[in-house]
């Protein structure tokens, strides 16, 4: 049996699939250890899990575990990386790779110096539609792309006491937009690579203690094409998520977020179709919808488990984390610049 150790339960996504493993021991994983700088946080989570919790990073490093999945507040990525790297642990982290530039570099280096197996735990990539999205642009049947939209929001105005999570910390996360656009971004990246330029707005729509909770960038390929990714974060309800305008035809998807999930649905409603230029008709892809957004957070537990037990690759390598980051922070230098810029202006590092 391969088993984990969690370094931070400040991210709550491991929460929802950890306990998957012990309903399906043939997927060869356990969570056996957990640390938290929060003590008590540790202890609280660890029990949930039946695993073991630790006074110190150290300590946990050297229990045994193979493996380790960092899931801390952002801002202590990139120490939690070196130190499981230099122990020779493989590592899933999660979104964002770390707040800066520098902080990214670090853990870039780190994973190349040390040689280990590491992977971002990126929800948008392991989910059958969005998959099924990326194969279909990839085989060309439906020509070039010449515009993509993918909108990507939450109801964060909902939930109660968000505003004084530690996701609005700036020393912590810096920001709702900085954590959650990242999604949608690493999401587009994978799809079509790196682009060349970006124009975006970012504002406080909401409320004050829930700073950038509204932005929308446009990112320019060297091809002409243009991706938007647009994100509310203090969205009530939705259906269309994401867009795909090509050559000879057209790709829709509904329900791919938490405000799309939230409302009762046409009956039979497609959540992922496609036209093609001489078809009659949009193409079903058979594919079902989840019920709610949680259900897309569970059903990482076997594609996870698969990158640690090395029946699979990584889901997001630490360099493509790293320009993913690029991506996001040069969203704020055109958000200062009040202009377009280059994705590879290297006053990202200021942020």
């Amino acid at each position: 049996m391969y088993n984990i150790g969690v370094l931070g339960f400040a991210h709550g996504h491991v929460m929802s699939y950890a306990p998957q493993w012990a309903l399906h021991p043939e997927w060869g994983v356990q969570v056996v250890a957990g640390w938290d700088h929060d003590a008590a946080r540790a202890e609280d989570k660890c029990q949930t899990l039946q695993a073991t919790a630790y006074p110190t990073v150290e300590a946990l490093l050297a229990s045994g575990v193979d493996g380790v999945i960092i899931s801390s507040e952002t801002v202590y990525h990139a120490e939690l990386v070196e130190q499981a790297a230099a122990a020779g642990k493989d590592i899933l982290c999660y979104k964002p790779l770390a707040l800066t530039m520098a902080e990214a570099d670090r853990i870039v280096h780190a994973v190349e110096q040390h040689g280990v197996r590491f992977s971002m735990g990126w929800q948008m990539r392991t989910d059958p539609q969005n998959e099924k999205i990326k194969e279909l642009i990839d085989s060309g049947e439906l020509g070039r792309v010449f515009q993509f939209r993918r909108r990507h929001c939450l109801g964060t105005h909902l939930w109660g006491d968000f505003a004084g999570t530690w996701h609005n910390q700036k020393e912590l996360n810096r920001d709702i937009f900085a954590d959650d656009s990242a999604h949608a971004i690493n999401w587009m990246q994978h799809l079509f690579g790196m682009p060349q330029e970006v124009i975006a707005r970012i504002t406080t729509a909401h409320n004050p203690a829930v700073p950038n909770d509204n932005g929308v960038a446009v990112f320019s390929y060297p091809n002409g094409m243009l991706a938007e990714i647009s994100c509310n974060f203090a969205c009530s309800a939705a259906e269309i998520t994401t867009e795909v305008y090509l050559e000879k035809g057209a790709i829709a998807q509904y329900f791919g977020d938490g405000p799309a999930t939230r409302l009762p649905r046409v009956p039979g409603m497609p959540g992922l179709k496609w036209f093609k230029e001489g078809d009659a008709d949009w193409t079903d892809s058979g594919i079902p919808s989840p019920k709610a957004h949680g259900e897309r957070i569970v059903a990482q537990a076997q594609p996870i488990a698969d990158f640690f037990t090395g029946r699979r690759g990584t889901l997001c390598s630490a360099q493509e984390g790293r320009d993913t980051l690029r991506l996001v922070l040069a969203c704020y230098l055109s958000e200062c610049e009040g202009a377009r810029v280059s994705v590879y202006d290297d006053r990202v590092y200021e942020f």
